[in-house]
């Protein structure tokens, strides 16, 4: 191979990988619905109303966005958990029939 093909090669192949990385219109991330306020430092209190309520995605998300926190995690009874500290998260501890029995962050 000569050097004058090298950089051509390099072209195309930076050009399939572009090409590679694009998605249809309508499609990819900028198609996903919004996941709402990213949040930041937790507080349970305003989210204290979910509390009884079934654990569903949507019951999650809007108990995760009244507490202000980045993310929130469901714990259910006996289930295995990390127990590092995290400000940014609202833990959402349910039933064996999936209510909230509780909400905290940490």
């Amino acid at each position: 191979m000569t050097k004058n093909r090298i950089p051509t090669l390099l072209a195309c192949a930076s050009a399939a990988l572009l090409a590679a990385c694009t998605s249809a219109p309508g499609t990819g991330p900028s198609a996903l619905p919004s996941p709402g306020p990213r949040g930041g430092v937790c507080n349970a209190a305003p989210a204290q109303s979910f509390q009884g309520q079934s654990a569903t995605a949507s019951v999650i998300e809007q108990a995760r966005v009244a507490s202000g926190a980045a993310m929130a995690r469901v714990l259910h009874p006996k289930q295995a958990t990390t127990r590092e500290f995290n400000n940014e998260r609202l833990n959402l501890l349910v039933d064996g029939n999936g209510r909230i029995t509780a909400l905290h962050c940490g």
